[in-house]
C-alpha cells in the first residue's frame, strides 16, 4: 500500500504515527477490529487522522474511492460534488464541469486548515482535481498503486508501508488461533504468514480457517495453502507475489466453504453493490431467509463478509471481485441472468410496496407478478418505508444501471419510474435524475411511450425542483407531444399542470394560470378528483402570488376540502401554506398561525424536507408579524439549512430574505442588508428579475438610513427589473417603489 502526502512537513509525523501503529503491539488490535483486511492500512490512516485532528481546526474531507471495487470508482467529479456539498456549497451551485469544481474546491479551501483523505485511489486522474492547490491543508491519498507522476508532477511524499514484519504478522495469527490451538508451532505459524505475504486481510482469513478446524494439524492446512498457492502460479503469469497470496488465500478458503455457502458467496457477486440486506441476498440465492441467515454468517465466520448492522452486509473490495470472478466462471450465463433478474425483481416490487406508504396517491405502475422464488418486503407503515428507502438509496441507481447494462430495459425503466416514488423523503431530486435518464433510454429502446411519457414528466418535475427551468420546460414539452400523438389526454394533463409550476417560479402568472386552467379541465373531465384539488391548488397559489386575494381564497376552501376526503396529506398541508399565507394578508395572524403550524405537523409526519423547509418561510412570516423576532429566525435558518441540502438556491434565498426582515425589524440594519445583498447575489445569478427586485426594496429600505444615494440606486435598479410584470401586486409594487424614488430625488 503507498501513501502519498502534499506537504513535507508532516511527512515526519504521519511516517511516525503509521510506524507506531504498523511496528508496535497494536497493529494486531487494529487488524482484528477491522476484521477485513485491506480496510487494515486503511485503518491505520484513520487513527492517525483522528490523533492529529485537533491541527485541522476546518474540518476533515474523507472519500473512498472504490479505485478497485468492481464496480465503478468514484469519480473525480463525484468526489468533488461530495467535498463541495459538505463545505456547504448548495447541489444546484456544485459546478457540471469538473475544472469549475475544482477551481470552486481551491478557492473554498485558500484559507482553511483542512485535512483531506482520499482513500483507495487507482488512478491519477481521480485524485488530481481533489488536491487543494496552496494554502495550509493536507492531503493524505492511500492506494495499491505507485501513481508515480503525483510525486513527479505534483510533489507529492510517498511512503510505502510494506507487510507486516514476520514477528507482528505470527502475532496477528497467534491472537486469532490462541484460544482454539494454543499448541500451535511458531515455525509453521511463520510459515503460515509467508503464504499469506504477511499481507492482513489474508492473515485474518487464513487464522479464522485455521481456529475452525481445532482437531486439524497446522501442517495440514499449510499443505492445503501451498497446493493452492501453486495452483495460482500454474494459472497467472506477471502477477506479484501480494496478488497471489491473496487470490490463494481466497481460493483456499472459498474451497472449505460448504457447497451452499460457496454458491451464495459467488451469486453476491452479482448485487449492484457491494453492501446488501439478508432479504436481497436470499433473492439471489433462491433461498429461504433462515438458511440465508445461516450461509451469511458461515461467510461473516470466515472473513468473506462483514456484517456491518442487523441483517446487512458488506464485502471488501477485493472479495467481491472473487466473487465477481467465481460467479462468471461457476455460473452458466443463463444462471447469473436468473439471479439478476430475482434480485433486481425483489428491489422492484419490494420499491412497489414502499410507494403505497410514501406516495399512496400516486398511480402505481403496472408490474407482472414477482418471480416465484422471490418475496418482497411489505412495510407496516409509512415510517418503516423510509427507513428502508434510506437504508437502499444508494442501490437505487446502481440496480438501474445493471438492469440496463445486461439487457434487461423494461426491468431498468421500471424502476426508475417506481425509484421516483421511493426515494427518501429528505433526498435531492438530483440523486434521481441518472436513473431517470438511464430508464428514458431502456423505455426508448423498447418504443414504450407510456413509459417515456412517466419518465420525461418526472424528469421535468426534477428540473423543477432544481431551478433548471428551460430543461424541465423541454421535457415536459416532448411528454405533451408524446401525449397528444398517443392521445393521452391525463399524461397531456400532468405535463401542462407541470408546466405551468415552472411558469409560476419564474412569475410567468398569466401563462401559469393558463396552464392550470387547461390542465384543470382535463382532470375535471376524465373524473380525476385528485388531480383536480392539485390544479385547484396552484390556481390558488398563482392568484394569491398575484395579488387577487379574493379570487384566491374562492378557490382554497374547495381544494382543501377535496385533499382531506382523498386522504392526500401532502396536497392538504400545501393548500394549508396557501390559506396562511392569504389569512396573513388580510390581516388574520391568528388563523395564519394555526394553519401553518397544522401544516408543518403534517411535513414533519412525512419526514419530508422539502415541504417542511418551503412550508418554514411562512411560518417565519407569520413568526415576524407577530414581532416573535427570535423565533421567526429559528423558522428561517432551519428553511435554509434545507433548502442548502437539497439545492434549491431560490428558496435558501427566500430564507435569507426573511432573516433580513427580522433583523430590519429588529433595528439591526448592519445585519439586515448582509442577508438582502446574499440573497440578492443569488436571484440575479438564477436571473429571477422578480425576487431580485423583491430583494433590491428591502436592501434599499436596509441601507437607507446610512447611505440614501445607495438606497435610492437599488430602487432604481428594481424598478428596471420590474418592466415585464404586469399583475395587480407588481402594479402596486412598481407604483410603491416610483414614490420612493421621486421621494429621494426631492
Amino acid at each position: 500500500m503507498n501513501i502519498f502526502v502534499n506537504r513535507s512537513d508532516e511527512l515526519g509525523q504521519l511516517n511516525a504515527g503509521l510506524t507506531d501503529r504498523h511496528g508496535g503491539r497494536l497493529v494486531a488490535s487494529v487488524h482484528v477490529v477491522a476484521g477485513t483486511a485491506g480496510a487494515g492500512k486503511t485503518s491505520l490512516v484513520l487513527h492517525w487522522a483522528h490523533q492529529v485532528k485537533d491541527r485541522f481546526p476546518d474540518g476533515q474531507l474523507f472519500v473512498n474511492l472504490r479505485g478497485y471495487d468492481p464496480g465503478e470508482p468514484v469519480t473525480a467529479a463525484q468526489a468533488l460534488q461530495r467535498f463541495l456539498r459538505a463545505l456547504g456549497v448548495t447541489a444546484a451551485e456544485v459546478p457540471q464541469d469538473v475544472d469549475d469544481a475544482a477551481a470552486m474546491y481551491r478557492s473554498l479551501l485558500a484559507d482553511h486548515r483542512v485535512l483531506i483523505l482520499l482513500d483507495n485511489a487507482a488512478t491519477v486522474s481521480q485524485v488530481r482535481p481533489l488536491l487543494p492547490g496552496g494554502g495550509d491543508s493536507l492531503v493524505v491519498v492511500t492506494s495499491r498503486s505507485r501513481l508515480a507522476s503525483l510525486s513527479v508532477r505534483d510533489g507529492a511524499h510517498r511512503i510505502t508501508l510494506g507487510t507486516l514484519p514476520e514477528p507482528e504478522a505470527v502475532a496477528l495469527l497467534r491472537a486469532v488461533v490462541r484460544d482454539y490451538r494454543p499448541e500451535d508451532d511458531a515455525d509453521e505459524l511463520a510459515e503460515l504468514a509467508h503464504l499469506c505475504a504477511r499481507l492482513p486481510l489474508a492473515l485474518r482469513i487464513a487464522a479464522e480457517r485455521a481456529a475452525s478446524h481445532p482437531h486439524m494439524r497446522l501442517d495440514e492446512l499449510i499443505s492445503d495453502l501451498r497446493d493452492e498457492s501453486a495452483l495460482w502460479e500454474a494459472l497467472s503469469t506477471g502477477i506479484d507475489e501480494e496478488a497471489e497470496a491473496i487470490r490463494s488465500v481466497f481460493a483456499w478458503s472459498y474451497r472449505a466453504l460448504p457447497t451452499h455457502s460457496a454458491r451464495l458467496f459467488r451469486l453476491l457477486g452479482l448485487h449492484p453493490t457491494g453492501e446488501f440486506s439478508l432479504h436481497a441476498a436470499a433473492a439471489l440465492g433462491e433461498l429461504a431467509l433462515s438458511r440465508t441467515r445461516q450461509l451469511l454468517d458461515d461467510l461473516v465466520g470466515a472473513h468473506l463478509l462483514e456484517q456491518n448492522a442487523p441483517d446487512r452486509f458488506q464485502f471488501h473490495d477485493l472479495l467481491r471481485a472473487y466473487a465477481t470472478d467465481r460467479v462468471q466462471s461457476e455460473e452458466s450465463a443463463d444462471q447469473r441472468q436468473a439471479a439478476r433478474r430475482r434480485v433486481l425483481s425483489w428491489y422492484l416490487h419490494t420499491a412497489d410496496a414502499a410507494q403505497t406508504w410514501l406516495y399512496p396517491s400516486e398511480d402505481r405502475l403496472p408490474l407482472p407478478e414477482p418471480l416465484p422464488e422471490v418475496r418482497p418486503l411489505v412495510f407496516a407503515d409509512y415510517n418503516a418505508a423510509v427507513d428502508w428507502s434510506e437504508r437502499e438509496h444508494g442501490t437505487f441507481l446502481p440496480a438501474v444501471r445493471d438492469a440496463a447494462s445486461n439487457g434487461l430495459d423494461q426491468t431498468a425503466w421500471q424502476l426508475a419510474t417506481v425509484l421516483w416514488f421511493t426515494r427518501p423523503p429528505s433526498s435531492s431530486e438530483r440523486d434521481w435524475l441518472e436513473a431517470g435518464r438511464i430508464g428514458l433510454e431502456a423505455a426508448a429502446r423498447q418504443e414504450d411511450q407510456r413509459a417515456q411519457r412517466r419518465l420525461l414528466v418526472n424528469t421535468g418535475i426534477a428540473h423543477r425542483a432544481l431551478n433548471n427551468f428551460s430543461e424541465g420546460l423541454d421535457v415536459l414539452n416532448k411528454a405533451v407531444l408524446l401525449a397528444r400523438s398517443s392521445q393521452s389526454r391525463s399524461d397531456e394533463a400532468q405535463a401542462l399542470n407541470l408546466i405551468g409550476l415552472i411558469h409560476l417560479r419564474r412569475r410567468e402568472l398569466d401563462l401559469a394560470d393558463s396552464h392550470f386552467v387547461q390542465a384543470m379541465s382535463v382532470f375535471r373531465d376524465l373524473g380525476d378528483s385528485r388531480r383536480t384539488a392539485t390544479a385547484l391548488a396552484n390556481i390558488a397559489s398563482t392568484r394569491l402570488s398575484a395579488g387577487r386575494l379574493p379570487e384566491a381564497a374562492s378557490v382554497i376552501d374547495e381544494a382543501l376540502a377535496a385533499h382531506r376526503a382523498l386522504g392526500n396529506r401532502g396536497g392538504e398541508g400545501n393548500l394549508l401554506r396557501i390559506a396562511a399565507a392569504l389569512r396573513l394578508e388580510e390581516g388574520d395572524a391568528d388563523a395564519a398561525r394555526r394553519s401553518i403550524d397544522e401544516a408543518l405537523d403534517i411535513a414533519l409526519a412525512l419526514r419530508d424536507h422539502a415541504r417542511e423547509g418551503f412550508w418554514l418561510l411562512t411560518l417565519g412570516d407569520v413568526q415576524r408579524a407577530a414581532a416573535q423576532y427570535g423565533d421567526a429566525l429559528i423558522s428561517y435558518q432551519r428553511s435554509a439549512m434545507l433548502h442548502r441540502r437539497l439545492g434549491d438556491r431560490s428558496r435558501e434565498a427566500l430564507a435569507w430574505r426573511g432573516t433580513g426582515q427580522a433583523y430590519a425589524a429588529m433595528d439591526r440594519h448592519g445585519e439586515a442588508a448582509a442577508f438582502h445583498r446574499q440573497a440578492a447575489f443569488v436571484h440575479r445569478d438564477l436571473k429571477d428579475t422578480w425576487q431580485l427586485a423583491l430583494e433590491l426594496d428591502h436592501l434599499a429600505a436596509a441601507v437607507h438610513t446610512e447611505d440614501p444615494e445607495a438606497a435610492r440606486a437599488h430602487w432604481t435598479e428594481a424598478l428596471t427589473h420590474l418592466t415585464p410584470f404586469t399583475d395587480p401586486r407588481a402594479v402596486s409594487f412598481r407604483s410603491r417603489v416610483e414614490a420612493l424614488v421621486t421621494r429621494s430625488d426631492g
